[in-house]
C-alpha cells in the first residue's frame, strides 16, 4: 500500500489530473498539470520543485564511516572532504553494479548516503569489523530538488543567504522557515539546481516558504514525466530502466559493470581494496566490456518517412519510452535502446543504448526500430557524445 511523502498535503491539491505512480512505496506525481511540458519548461527556463523524498537515505556515522564507504564504493572515499558530495556506483564481488547514488560528507565522522534501492543490509554486511553505525533515515528525511536557471535566486530568497559560492557537488547547512535544512548542489536534471534535505516534520513549512519566495520566478512543481525528459537530455542513467541491479539480475545479460553503463571513470584502482575490485581489474585487462552505453541521435526524416508511408502526419510521444528497443547494424540486431524520446530543447529524438564496443565511437552509424501503428520500421541513428545537453550553468 502506497503512502504520501511528507509533502503530500501540499502536492495532492496541485495534482489536478490525479496522475500518481508508485515510487519505493510512496505516491509520486507523474504530472501536476494537464501536460508535463509546462513543468519541463519550468525546469529549463525558470524554477521547479520536485519531491524526491522516496529516495533511500542512510546516516552512516562513527570513526570508520569513511572506511566503510571506501570498502563499498568504486571511488576513493578518502578524498571526500566535509562539505563535499560525490556520485558513485557500488558493485558486488563480481564487479557488477548493485546501485548508484550520492554520498555527502556531513561531518568528520558522518555521511549521508542516498540510493534508489534499499541498501541497509548491503552496508551492514560490508561493515563487519568496523566501528560504524548505519541508520535508515529514509522516513525521517524529506527531500526536494529545486532545479532550473532561477533555482539559486529562489533559494537565496527563501534563506536570506548567498549561495553563489556553493560549488557543484558541495553542500552546506542553512535554515528555511526556521527549519534546519541541508542543501547540496546536486540534481538529476542536468541544470543549475539544488537538493534540500529536510526533517520530515518540517517539510510543509519548507515547501510553503520556497513557493512564497519563488512566485517572482515562475516556480512550479514538476512530476516524474518532466524529470524523465530532463534526465535523458542530461544522459543520466536510471536503475531498472537503463541497467539492472546485480541483486535483481535473473541472467548474465542483466548484470552490468560500471564500465558498461558509462561510469568507468568513477572506478579508482589507486586506492585500497573494495568490493568487486578484482573482477573490474580483470575486465580492464581483457580490453574492457563487450557492450558499452552510448548516446544516439535518431534521424527525424526517417521517422517522418515511416509515418508518410502510411499516409499519416509525423508524431512523436512527449514521454520518454523506457521499453527495450532493438538497435541494428549491418542488417542484424546488435544492441538495445533503453530510454528514448524527444528533446524539446535540442529539437531531436535521442536515446541511450547499449551496443558492442566496435560501435561505440562517436559518428558510428546504426539503426533503431521504430513502430508506427503496429508496423515495425527502422530509422537511422548516429552515436553522439554524452551528455546530449551540457549546460554550463549547472556548474556555474
Amino acid at each position: 500500500m502506497s503512502v504520501g511523502t511528507p509533502f503530500h498535503d501540499r502536492t495532492a491539491p496541485l495534482n489536478v489530473k490525479m496522475q500518481w505512480r508508485e515510487w519505493a512505496g510512496y505516491f509520486a506525481p507523474s504530472a501536476y498539470a494537464d501536460a508535463h511540458d509546462i513543468e519541463y519548461n519550468a525546469i529549463r527556463e525558470a524554477a521547479a520543485v520536485i519531491d524526491v523524498s522516496p529516495l533511500y537515505k542512510y546516516r552512516v556515522s562513527g570513526p570508520d564511516a569513511l572506511r566503510l564507504a571506501d570498502r563499498v564504493i568504486t571511488r576513493d572515499a578518502s578524498k571526500l572532504k566535509v562539505g563535499q558530495v560525490i556520485y558513485t556506483p557500488w558493485c558486488d564481488e563480481h564487479g557488477k553494479v548493485v546501485d548508484d547514488g550520492t554520498i555527502h560528507r556531513v561531518g568528520d565522522q558522518e555521511l549521508r548516503w542516498t540510493a534508489a534501492d534499499p541498501q541497509y543490509r548491503w552496508l551492514s554486511l560490508n561493515a563487519a569489523g568496523l566501528d560504524v553505525a548505519i541508520e535508515d533515515v529514509s522516513e525521517h528525511v524529506a527531500a526536494l530538488a529545486l532545479q532550473g536557471p532561477f533555482s539559486r535566486a529562489v533559494l537565496e530568497a527563501a534563506t536570506g543567504e548567498n549561495f553563489s559560492d556553493l560549488r557543484y557537488f558541495r553542500r552546506r547547512a542553512t535554515k528555511v522557515a526556521g527549519i534546519d535544512v541541508d542543501v547540496s548542489r546536486t540534481g538529476y536534471t542536468g541544470d543549475l539546481g539544488y537538493e534540500l534535505w529536510i526533517p520530515a516534520e518540517g517539510a510543509p513549512q519548507v515547501w510553503d516558504s520556497l513557493f512564497a519566495a519563488g512566485q517572482a520566478y515562475a516556480i512550479r512543481p514538476a512530476g516524474m514525466y518532466a524529470l524523465d525528459v530532463t534526465r535523458l537530455e542530461a544522459g543520466l542513467i536510471m536503475l531498472e530502466v537503463d541497467y539492472t541491479s546485480a541483486r535483481h539480475a535473473m541472467n548474465p545479460e542483466q548484470n552490468y559493470s560500471p564500465f558498461e553503463i558509462g561510469l568507468g571513470k568513477l572506478v579508482s584502482f589507486d586506492k585500497g581494496d573494495f568490493v568487486g575490485r578484482r573482477a573490474l581489474e580483470a575486465e580492464v585487462a581483457a580490453g574492457g566490456p563487450a557492450r558499452r552505453l552510448v548516446g544516439l541521435q535518431l534521424d527525424w526524416y526517417d521517422i517522418e518517412g515511416l509515418f508518410d508511408a502510411q499516409g499519416l502526419p509525423p508524431a512523436i510521444s512527449p514521454f520518454v519510452d523506457r521499453s527495450p528497443t532493438p538497435v541494428f547494424a549491418d542488417g542484424r540486431q546488435v544492441g538495445k535502446a533503453t530510454s528514448h524520446g524527444w528533446s524539446p530543447i535540442l529539437k531531436q529524438a535521442i536515446a541511450l543504448a547499449f551496443v558492442p564496443a566496435r560501435y561505440d565511437r562517436v559518428g558510428s552509424k546504426l539503426q533503431v526500430e521504430w513502430s508506427v501503428e503496429g508496423r515495425r520500421g527502422r530509422v537511422a541513428a548516429t552515436v553522439v557524445e554524452l551528455p546530449f545537453l551540457d549546460l554550463e550553468r549547472k556548474r556555474a
